[in-house]
């Protein structure tokens, strides 16, 4: 019997319209009643989120998984803000669940910022060691106390082992359309790592939908309904998922991360690859996602054998 956490089946996701979100914000926050509610361009898949007025948002969890991260959130996000370089979502309220609406919901200060894409960075270099800073940031802070990896954040921060069914699943599928025997090495490489044992603060789901821009530089991240302390090489993925090649070189290099880490880094950028390139190969509705999740892979294949 295998002692891996079950990650279940995929969360049975709700829709929201506008007009719960009015009903909700008028019911139970009296005082916003009447100001505008429209949704978020591009709002997110784990939660629903529409502007508020002007200068607020509501996030609203798309599944029941999701909304254990609401009291995370709402403990310990202003408690992470004031020790980090950039602003992050800080909640104003806390929602509750009702008749419109099954489950704790948020109500949050709108950062502005356009979300990361290669060709939105105006320094790729300075870009990764912004981001790295931030990080580095975030892992000084003290977790004690902080939400240790489990459901509440897909085991994020746990044992890369968790996903290695998953991985291993979507290496058979792609038997013949990428180069399983390397790909299968590096999850190999990056499983027989030990992890130092050390809590850290992660953020969990640093990704291009979770970074946001400003005059092409990193002004905010958003988005810790994945965070905990434990291992932080899961926050490493971008450096293959977005980071330029000399911007991972920085990135690394700022981070001062060691071998074991890197290659527990890539694990995960791996894993994530693998599953959504097997996933989305077959569906025309998903050939970008399928185009995006081949170009990591290449670059997570590529850099292994410039490296190894």
């Amino acid at each position: 019997m295998s002692d891996t956490p079950d990650l279940g089946p995929a969360p049975q996701r709700i829709s929201v319209t506008a007009e719960q979100v009015r009903r909700l914000v008028e019911h139970q926050f009296p005082h916003w009643a009447g100001l505008a509610v429209r949704p978020v361009a591009k709002g997110g898949w784990d939660n629903r989120t529409f502007h508020l007025g002007t200068d607020m948002l509501v996030r609203l969890p798309s599944a029941a998984e999701y909304a254990l991260a609401v009291e995370k959130e709402h403990r310990w996000l202003p408690v992470l803000a004031d020790q980090l370089p950039l602003p992050i979502p800080v909640p104003l309220a806390q929602g509750r669940p009702d008749p419109h609406y099954p489950h704790p919901w948020s109500v949050y200060r709108w950062l502005d910022g356009v979300t990361a894409a290669a060709d939105r960075i105006a320094d790729p270099v300075g870009f990764a060691v912004e981001l790295a800073d931030f990080l580095a940031a975030l892992q000084r802070i003290d977790p004690t106390g902080g939400p240790r990896p489990g459901v509440h954040n897909w085991f994020r921060g746990g044992p890369l082992r968790t996903y290695d069914p998953l991985a291993r699943r979507a290496l058979n599928e792609l038997a013949g359309e990428i180069d399983v025997a390397l790909a299968a090495q590096i999850w190999a490489d990056a499983l027989d790592t030990g992890w130092d044992g050390v809590d850290r603060w992660f953020h969990g789901d640093v990704a291009e939908g979770n970074l946001l821009l400003a005059g092409g530089r990193l002004a905010a991240v958003i988005d810790f309904g994945t965070c905990g302390v434990g291992d932080p090489a899961c926050d490493l993925a971008i450096a293959w998922t977005l980071v330029t090649a000399a911007g991972r070189a920085a990135f690394r290099h700022r981070l001062a991360v060691d071998e074991p880490t890197w290659a527990r880094g890539r694990g995960w950028a791996l894993w994530k690859a693998l599953a959504t390139c097997a996933g989305s190969r077959h569906d025309p509705a998903d050939a970008d996602e399928f185009a995006a999740s081949r170009r990591v892979l290449a670059t997570i294949l590529a850099e292994y054998r410039e490296h190894r």
